[in-house]
């Protein structure tokens, strides 16, 4: 199956297509069978959504799960635990040098 996501023109926030708007749960994207490059185009064009596109997924027990890594860390958060990582205003860690 193929759904389309992209990113929140106004927050950033990662969304989902689900069929007649946008939604920041990837369980409610629907499946995509027709004009998958109108939609994104008419969508982009109202600018609801920036970076739209499609990508492969399937429907289980749990609902929606992207096929690729890649979207499934999108769809599902970090893969790190989040008191382990670095705050971008942490004053405490010093300077980084690179």
């Amino acid at each position: 199956m193929k759904i389309l996501t992209g990113n929140d023109l106004k927050t950033g926030a990662v969304i989902w297509w689900d069929g007649s708007g946008w939604s920041l749960h990837v369980e409610d994207a629907a499946e995509v069978v027709a004009d998958i490059d109108a939609t994104i185009a008419r969508e982009q064009a109202a600018r609801r959504v920036t970076g739209a596109y499609a990508i492969d997924a399937a429907r289980n027990p749990d609902g929606v799960r992207p096929a690729h890594i890649k979207e499934r860390i999108r769809a599902l958060g970090p893969t790190v635990r989040l008191d382990l990582t670095l705050k971008p205003a942490d004053t405490s860690v010093g300077s980084w040098v690179i």
